[in-house]
């Protein structure tokens, strides 16, 4: 593999610790089994299952958010190359040539979903920065488009030293 030229570490922000997590879920739980309790006593049992069920939906979600922390990706161009090294749930490799990818962003089919920024190349397609804010991924697909150019194009790549906004 030649030297990259160009290396970009994307991760995911996630500020709540796991420590964080269980105090949240457990002052969440207190408070709604609490109140479900005290008015379970008064004879409207029905509130309790669905105060069970909430607080399983919360924790769905916070082992969500809590395992989504770990996903990686990072993207080393070189003259010649494109290495996009991701981490969901097991470490995957994927190498382009750098004359011929191309750097896209695909519009959703719907208003709700968001769009996906994606490098291609021989009918093989890579979706990079997932976790990314909309405007995030918009300056990552400038930069990455800097870097790579169009297809059948490789553009002069900047000198090593110079800073990325996105490690």
């Amino acid at each position: 593999m030649p030297a990259a030229a160009r290396h970009i570490d994307l991760a995911p922000h996630c500020s709540l610790s796991p420590r964080g997590a269980v105090v949240f879920f457990g002052a969440v739980c207190a408070g709604t089994f609490g109140v479900a309790g005290v008015v379970t006593v008064l004879g409207f049992w029905p509130v309790l299952p669905f105060a069970g069920a909430e607080m399983l939906l919360l924790g769905w979600a916070l082992k969500a958010n809590m395992a989504r922390r770990f996903e990686t990706e990072s993207i080393d161009i070189s003259e010649t190359e494109i290495v996009i090294e991701y981490a969901r749930g097991t470490p995957q490799r994927v190498v382009f040539p750098r004359h011929w990818a191309r750097v896209k962003i695909r519009r959703p089919k719907s208003p709700l979903h968001r769009g996906q920024l994606v490098i291609e190349s021989h009918g093989r397609a890579v979706e990079v920065g997932k976790f990314l804010t909309e405007e995030e991924r918009r300056q990552l697909a400038a930069e990455l488009r800097r870097l790579v150019g169009g297809m059948n194009q490789s553009p002069a790549l900047p000198s090593p030293c110079s800073p990325d906004q996105f490690s």
